[in-house]
């Protein structure tokens, strides 16, 4: 989905620098409805894993036609400011493509939709500048510059402290305020009630209500956010997703660009169902996620938690492992994010490999926000071209861990996290997990006992058929296979 998530900052972009022509607005309606089409296509071809590629090559293509589009006919009359920044921006996302490791996935979804908020804010302010007074104002542009440049806002700074939490710069703890609830009211009914003189007198003095508006909804959008506790944060890039889709369509209404106003309702409509699924899969509310942890309080300690300290583990090494796995006739593998971090997919595979041409039952389980992202995972075992057709969501393969000997966790854990199911103090209660616990045996491979994201102790850790492989993923994984080659 990222290259999804990228359509609405570049289209915002783009459309900026070119406003329409008049000489050229049949060629650019064809143009913009061919490239509507891709975008659709593409949303069409990310849904599978399968047609993946594809989507993401009809993605690229519907960008380039937009692209040129919105360069058509009369423009700034300035060219080669425009190609400065086509290739400055072209730059940028070349070498964020070739850098950034999927580990880092989530953090530029997030930063990617601060951008969008943040291009929603100049355009809206850029457009109100030139457009107040009687010859140019309109009581309707007037309200659509309002909402788009509330609506960036938001996006703008959520999105921002989202891409802080995620990278670890920030903590992932909820900031629950006193009356926070009645705090947010505040903010948004002083923002409409800030409307009332920005429309007022053909928006000649509406520059100071626009401006007070566009601090509060940052500090609405920081606020809301801030309240989301680090397990739920893959639900909020999601629903931010969503907000900067409907950001972008704003801008559309704002501009007259019927290409934003349909890309910006697929990102807007497709973050709202994707973050509607997600709440589903972690049985979480998406009102909660909506306004900011609306109903949630601040979670009691976890006896977990203080247990874990006294509580023993068993642990094991490769060689034992690879017998466990020798010895199963089924084995489900668990992916997280700690395999990501290790890059340990392709010795994941090789083990795979190994275990099926002994005539064993080899599975992948995935949870929806395994590596903090949906399709995480699925994208890392594609990469290390695991067959798409062993690689099951939860709630296809949940119920077959009872009749699994050997279920290898590898560098998850608030997915496999019993405590979901058990403890009532703990953050991610109530969230749907991987029971691997009921395979005759677990094996998890991590660095440590540390607390997973969501910061709380995982009781799967001391349980007695229970093993812990401690080490990074990649050295253990490539022992396991050295051992298995070796049987």
């Amino acid at each position: 989905m990222e290259n999804i998530f990228a359509i609405a900052p570049l289209a915002v972009t783009t459309d900026l620098v070119a406003p329409l022509s008049n000489e050229f607005t049949a060629l650019k309606t064809v143009s913009y409805l061919i490239a509507a089409i891709f975008f659709i296509l593409s949303l069409r071809g990310l849904s599978d894993q399968e047609t993946a590629p594809r989507g993401n090559t009809l993605g690229i293509i519907g960008m380039v036609i937009a692209v040129f589009a919105a360069t058509m006919g009369e423009s700034t009359g300035h060219y080669e400011y425009l190609a400065v920044a086509i290739g400055v921006g072209a730059v940028i996302g070349a070498v964020m493509a070739a850098r950034v490791a999927m580990t880092a996935m989530p953090e530029l979804v997030a930063i990617l939709h601060s951008f969008v908020g943040l291009a929603a804010v100049l355009v809206g302010i850029a457009l109100y500048l030139d457009a107040r007074g009687p010859a140019k104002w309109d009581l309707v542009l007037g309200i659509e510059i309002w909402v788009d440049v509330f609506i960036g806002a938001i996006t703008f700074t959520g999105s921002v402290l989202a891409y802080l939490k995620l990278k670890g710069s920030v903590s992932g703890k909820p900031l629950l305020l006193p009356g926070r609830h009645i705090l947010n009211l505040a903010m948004l009914i002083a923002s409409i009630y800030l409307c009332v003189p920005f429309l007022a007198n053909n928006g000649v003095d509406g520059l100071q209500p626009l401006l007070i508006m566009t601090a509060i909804a940052c500090v609405l959008g920081f606020h809301l956010v801030a309240a989301i506790g680090g397990a739920d944060m893959p639900v909020v890039v999601s629903m931010l997703n969503s907000y900067s889709g409907w950001t972008a369509a704003a801008a559309g209404f704002m501009l007259g660009n019927d290409l934003l106003i349909v890309t910006g309702a697929l990102v807007g409509s497709s973050g709202a169902i994707l973050s509607y699924i997600m709440c589903r899969a972690m049985n979480r509310s998406i009102v909660n996620v909506i306004f900011g942890g609306f109903g949630a309080t601040p979670a009691k300690p976890s006896g977990s938690a203080t247990q874990g300290e006294a509580l023993e583990v068993f642990e094991t090494d490769a060689e034992e492992t690879a017998a466990a796995l020798l010895d199963a006739k089924e084995v489900v593998i668990v992916p997280g994010y700690g395999m990501a971090v290790a890059r340990a997919q392709h010795s994941v595979r090789e083990i795979v490999d190994v275990l099926r041409e002994k005539g064993k039952k080899v599975r992948f389980a995935i949870h929806p926000v395994a590596g903090r992202l949906p399709g995480h995972m699925n994208v890392l075992l594609a990469e290390a071209k695991v067959p798409y057709d062993i690689v099951l969501e939860m709630d296809e393969i949940n119920e077959d861990f009872p009749a699994t000997q050997v279920a290898l966790v590898i560098g998850a854990n608030d997915i496999v996290n019993p405590g979901a199911q058990t403890d009532e103090s703990s953050p991610i209660y109530g969230m749907p997990v991987l029971e691997c616990w009921k395979a005759e045996r677990s094996v998890v491979c991590k660095r440590s006992r540390a607390a997973g994201y969501a910061g709380v102790d995982n009781p799967l850790f001391y349980e007695e058929n229970t093993r812990m492989l401690f080490g990074d993923a990649k050295d253990s994984m490539d022992q396991v296979v050295a051992a298995l080659k070796k049987s």
